[in-house]
């Protein structure tokens, strides 16, 4: 007899409690760059640092806002498309996305000291928005794995939980692992070894011998972004200074469906469990702090060399998740029964995220108006990441100091004018911030643009390709298989700049 067991979504929600499922992927998703802005700037793939000149330049050196001549404003709009090539147990997969976004508007304004008298001869006032990051993004994994089931997810977190409080549950008042548990029993996953109430150990009700078809489908959505108050001035047009406020938001919407079947033989007197589906949706909303100084030394018209820090962002982020296990038994004992079982909308207690702070020395060769060479090295220690409550996060605070690493980023940029035409490339590496980077790669990039100057008014054209390779796993715990992403980013920029 077949049977199907579905878990029924509510859109219900429930008091803020604590203990959700947080991973080293949440606080690198928002601590590692991404270069964004304006046309121009991604056309030189963010060289910026000892440049200014650029609305989104100041997010790399806030002294350079100060190079602006008149004021200034820029608005820009970009077409984003990824793929994901997916290795999993040699079964490869591909996923595309595009989408279009407006990502950045801003504006610069220039006073000079009209008198000529003091040494403070210009300042400026700047604000720019920018989206830091853009999160559409999919992927689709797909393969047979010869050794473990999904199920071992629910049975690994079910052990060592009394069977008193999977029977008599009430998700309002249990933490992250009973919740998961629950699904799993519930949904007859597996079953416990005794009848009594202080029952700590299970097994699973999944035939064990391998071949199991596995896919995994995962879809996100949303963006950080940042707002920036800009202030800088020039002393002597040698020595340019400049800070800045930056306020962040955040908006990540992610959905993932795994699927697993298996044609194994079945036991006798279990549920056998031939197929299993485990959906989730989890959001991700807060806001951040932080801010950055900068100075740019310009001894001579030709040369500039730049040095900025930017400290690390105070993230307040509040996750909800909604969670849903879909069974199918072949031989269930309990006849006509169909247990049906839920998980409302849960909003979790706020926790905060610290991302490592960052280090910027710029030098940059301006060839009289005609053209110019910039570099830009960055580093950052990722081991220094943290998640609060502390006392709550301890071993994730642990593994993170344990993994991860100094990185280096190095971003080469060069720009050619022939009268009112601007020729432009780039390239960016941006090293994995893992001790070990097979977990997430290095990243490699390269950039072009043009731009074309008309009266009071410019606009810029840039293509940007990056790429970079990762594992990512089916499922959190109970199975170490991984799939291998190949991720490819190829990005269209166009901004409209006026001088006002």
């Amino acid at each position: 007899m077949k049977k199907y067991i579905l878990i029924i979504f509510l859109g219900l929600s429930i008091p803020n409690i604590n203990a959700q499922q947080i991973t080293i992927d949440d606080p690198l998703r928002l601590a590692v760059d991404n270069i964004t802005g304006t046309a121009r700037f991604r056309g030189m793939s963010g060289a910026f640092g000892a440049l200014g000149g650029d609305l989104s330049a100041i997010t790399q050196n806030p002294a350079g806002s100060v190079f602006f001549n008149n004021n200034f404003g820029t608005i820009t709009a970009s077409n984003y498309n990824s793929k994901n090539i997916s290795n999993y147990f040699g079964t490869t997969t591909k996923r595309n996305d595009s989408s279009l976004d407006l990502n950045q508007i801003g504006a610069v304004f220039v006073f000079k000291d009209a008198s000529g008298t003091s040494d403070w001869r210009k300042f400026s006032l700047a604000i720019n928005y920018e989206n830091t990051s853009n999160f559409d993004n999919s992927t689709f994994i797909a393969g047979t794995n010869p050794y473990n089931s999904i199920g071992n997810y629910f049975v690994d977190i079910a052990q060592g939980i009394e069977l008193d409080y999977l029977k008599n549950f009430y998700f309002e008042q249990l933490p992250f692992n009973m919740q998961q548990a629950y699904l799993g029993y519930d949904t007859y996953i597996f079953e416990a070894d005794s009848d009594s109430p202080t029952n700590t150990s299970y097994s699973t009700n999944i035939p064990i011998g391998g071949n199991y078809y596995q896919e995994n489908s995962s879809v996100t959505s949303g963006y950080s972004g940042k707002l920036t108050t800009n202030f800088a001035t020039a002393y002597k047009d040698i020595l340019m200074l400049g800070v800045n406020l930056n306020f962040h938001f955040v908006d990540i919407r992610r959905s993932f469906s795994i699927y697993e079947s298996n044609n194994n033989p079945l036991y006798d007197d279990r549920p056998t469990i031939s197929s299993l589906r485990f959906d989730n949706n989890i959001n991700t909303l807060g806001n951040g702090f932080s801010f950055n100084l900068g100075a740019i030394v310009k001894p001579t018209d030709y040369l500039r060399v730049g040095l900025s820090y930017e400290s690390p962002t105070w993230y307040r982020l509040t996750d909800d998740i909604t969670q849903g296990v879909a069974t199918r038994s072949e031989n269930n004992p309990e006849g006509n029964l169909n247990p049906t079982s839920f998980q409302p909308t849960i909003v979790y207690e706020p926790y905060k995220i610290q991302t490592p702070d960052k280090w910027t020395g710029s030098l940059a060769f301006i060839y009289q108006k005609k053209g110019l060479l910039s570099l830009d090295v960055s580093r950052k220690d990722y081991s220094t990441t943290r998640i609060k409550p502390k006392n709550e996060y301890i071993g994730l605070n642990s593994y993170m100091s344990n993994v991860l690493d100094d990185a280096i980023e190095v971003r080469l940029g060069g720009e050619y004018k022939i009268k009112q035409v601007s020729l432009r490339a780039g390239y960016r590496f941006d090293q994995s911030p893992y001790k070990v980077d097979q977990a997430f790669g290095d990243l490699t990039g390269y950039s072009g643009g043009i731009g074309y100057t008309f009266g009071e008014n410019r606009i810029d054209l840039a293509y940007t390709y990056e790429h970079r390779n990762m594992n990512q796993a089916l499922i959190s715990s109970g199975m170490n298989d991984l799939a291998r992403i190949s991720r490819f980013n190829n990005n269209v920029t166009l901004s409209y700049s006026i001088n006002f």
